[in-house]
C-alpha cells in the first residue's frame, strides 16, 4: 500500500465492537500474547525474537508459554543487543520472514535507532518498492509503573516523524488483540507501542476474532482508522494508548458539570486519520490533545497544526495540548506531578470554554 493511498479519506470511524458471547475479559497483556500466539499459528514465517523472551515470557510476560508451544526457533531468546535484535530481523524479513521484535522498555530502543530511522524505514523506499521489510517492532512505552530512569519514556514522535515507519497504539485489549495481528500482516515495518502501566487491564476481547488487514476500497487499513469512544458534542478530546482512558475519566466528570465532551482514541499516530479529528471538531468547536510525551515538538503539536489549517472556520477557541513536561523524564517520587493528571486535562477542557 502507497503512502498516497494511506493519505485517502477513510470511511467513518467503526464504533467500538460489541462485546461478544464467545468473548472473554483478560487484561491487555494477555490479549497481546493471544494475538502473538495466534499470528504464529497461523503464518509459519512469523517469528519472535527479543531479550528473555522465551522461557521467562518478557519482562512483563506478554510472550510467556510461546517459546514451549512453538519452540526456541520460532521465539528467539536474542543477546543483550537491540541494534544486533533489528539488524538481524532486517535479514530475516528479506529472506520472507515476518520478525516481531520485542524491545524491554521504551528507553531501551535508542540503541537500535539507527538500524530503524536509516535500514529499516528507508530500503522499501531505496529498492523503489521491491524490497519489503514486514517488521514488527513491539515498544512497552509510558509511565505510571514507578520505574527508574530510561523505563518510562514516549518516544513515539521520532519515529513518527521519520518516513517510511508507521507507528500504531492499541488502548484497550480489543484492540491490543486484533492490532497486534493486522500489523504482522502489514508489508510495511511498525512500531507497535504497548502502554505498559495497562498491561493489566481487563475487557472483553473475542478471541475467536481474526485480525485480518480489512483494508477497504479508499485504501485505508482498518489499523489506521481512529475511533470515537464517547460521542459528545460541546468539546473533542483525541488521545492515544495510555491516555485513552484519562480522556474518558475527564469526560465523566465534565458530563457532571454539564459539558458534553467527546473522546476519540487515534489508535495510529503514522499516518494520522485527521479526517476523523476533524469532523468531531466541525461539531465541536474545540480539542484537546492528550498524551504522555512531551508536549515540545510532539504528535499533539502536528495534530494541532492540521486540525488549525482544516477547521479555522469552526474553532471556537485555540487548540490546546496537555501532555509531559520539555524535561527528562523524571525519578518515579515525581512521576505523578509529570505525567498528565485529570485536573490538568480538566483544566484544559476549562480553558477552551473560557474563549466563549
Amino acid at each position: 500500500m502507497t503512502t498516497q493511498q494511506l493519505q485517502t479519506r477513510p470511511q467513518a470511524a467503526a464504533p467500538s465492537a460489541p462485546a461478544s458471547e464467545r468473548a472473554t475479559r483478560i487484561p491487555l497483556a494477555k490479549a497481546l500474547n493471544a494475538g502473538l500466539r495466534r499470528a504464529l499459528a497461523t503464518d509459519p514465517s512469523v517469528l519472535l525474537m527479543g531479550e528473555d523472551i522465551g522461557q521467562l515470557g518478557g519482562v512483563f510476560r506478554v510472550t510467556d508459554g510461546l517459546q514451549a508451544e512453538f519452540g526456541p526457533q520460532r521465539v528467539v531468546d536474542s543477546p543483550l543487543a537491540e541494534s544486533g535484535i533489528v539488524g538481524t530481523a532486517i535479514g530475516l524479513a528479506l529472506a520472507g520472514y515476518r520478525p516481531v521484535l520485542e524491545i524491554q522498555f521504551d528507553g531501551f530502543v535508542f540503541p537500535a535507532f539507527d538500524q530503524i530511522t536509516t535500514q529499516l524505514a528507508k530500503m522499501h523506499y531505496r529498492s523503489h518498492g521491491v524490497l519489503e521489510l514486514p517488521i514488527v517492532i513491539r515498544i512497552p512505552y509510558g509511565g505510571h509503573i514507578g520505574a527508574i530512569e530510561h523505563h518510562s519514556e514516549s518516544p513515539e514522535a521520532y519515529f513518527a516523524h521519520t518516513a517510511g515507519l508507521r507507528v500504531v497504539t492499541p488502548a484497550n485489549p480489543h484492540d491490543a488483540y486484533t492490532m497486534i495481528q493486522q500489523s504482522i500482516a502489514s508489508p510495511d515495518p511498525i512500531i507497535f507501542l504497548e502502554p505498559k502501566g495497562h498491561y493489566w487491564d481487563k475487557a472483553e476481547v473475542d478471541l475467536t476474532e481474526e485480525g485480518a488487514p480489512d483494508v477497504g476500497p479508499d485504501g485505508w487499513a482498518s489499523l489506521h482508522r481512529a475511533r470515537t469512544v464517547r460521542a459528545g458534542e460541546d468539546l473533542t478530546i483525541a488521545a492515544y494508548g495510555p491516555t485513552v482512558p484519562l480522556a474518558l475519566g475527564a469526560a465523566k466528570v465534565a458530563a457532571q458539570e454539564g459539558r458534553d465532551v467527546e473522546v476519540i482514541d487515534l489508535r495510529s499516530i503514522a499516518p494520522f486519520d485527521t479526517d476523523t479529528v476533524v469532523e468531531s471538531v466541525e461539531r465541536t468547536g474545540r480539542l484537546v490533545v492528550v498524551h504522555e510525551a512531551p508536549t515540545s515538538y510532539g504528535v499533539g503539536a502536528e495534530l494541532a497544526a492540521r486540525v488549525t489549517e482544516r477547521c479555522f472556520h469552526h474553532l471556537e477557541a485555540p487548540v490546546l495540548r496537555v501532555g509531559g513536561f520539555h524535561t527528562p523524564f523524571p525519578p518515579s517520587a515525581l512521576e505523578k506531578e509529570y505525567l498528565p493528571s485529570l485536573d490538568r486535562v480538566l483544566d484544559a477542557v476549562d480553558r477552551a470554554f473560557s474563549y466563549a
